[in-house]
Parts: C-alpha cells; structure tokens; sequence
C-alpha cells in the first residue's frame, strides 16, 4: 500500500458556466499576490510569465461584480498591485470549500490509494531483482 494519502490530493475547480471559473492555480495566484504586492514577482515565484499572471488576473476581475486585484502602473513611483477585500473572501471561501470537500472524501480517497498498484521501479522495502535478456544475431 502507498502511505496514508501521501501523494493523492482532491484538486477543486469551481466552474461558472462554461468560460469562468477558479481553481488552485488563480487561487495560488492571488495568494501570492497578496504576500507580495506584485503581480509579475507572483508570477515568478510560480513558474509563469507576467503576461499569464496579468491574464489571469483579468480574467478574474472581469469575472466578477467587484475587483479582486487592484493594480498600479510601474514607472518612477513603482507598481504594485494589492487583492481587495473581495479578493482576499474570494480566496478564504475557495480554501474553505477545499477544505470541506477533502474532509468529505478523505475516508474514499484512503480506499482509492490503497487499490493502487506500486509504480514501476518503485522499491517496496525488499531489493528488486531485475533480469536483462539480450539476444543478438551471430
């Protein structure tokens, strides 16, 4: 059996409709945005470019009656950009949504990784012997 849900995870997307929604990437987005008060430092710190961030924060904002990242042009002052209240509710509601729901199906998630077969070359404890045929024309 693999550990005690060490690597299964529920990954929660809340879709509104078919062209909007949230999932755990805006939502690490927003997080790190809040941490930050930058958009293209958010960006970096997870992998993507400035102008994915920027997008996806458009995309939010539009999304939505009210603002959820405020932005500052750069220039001599500097930019900057800030999650407004409503952003930061956004955020604590989807986390406590993702919360609730992997409470609910922890106890399923534990059946489904004990039906998992171990991985290929994976080590169970004991060695593995491994066992090569070559076969070659003479």
């Amino acid at each position: 059996m693999v550990g005690a849900l060490s690597n299964t995870r529920l990954t929660l997307r809340v879709d509104f409709g078919s062209r909007r929604s949230i999932g755990p990437g805006k939502i690490r987005l927003l997080e790190e945005i809040g941490k930050g008060g930058s958009i293209s430092q958010a960006g970096r710190s997870l992998g993507m470019s400035y102008r994915r961030a920027w997008l996806l924060i458009d995309d939010l904002n539009r999304s939505f009656r009210q603002a959820v990242v405020l932005a500052k042009s750069g220039g001599s002052q500097g930019g900057g950009a800030v999650l407004t209240e409503f952003g930061s509710q956004l955020v604590r509601d989807y986390r406590a949504i993702e919360t609730a729901a992997s409470g609910a199906a922890k106890t399923r998630l534990r059946r489904l990784e004990a039906a998992l077969q171990t991985p290929r070359g994976a080590n169970s404890g004991s060695l593995v012997k491994r066992t090569s045929i070559r076969a070659s024309k003479r």
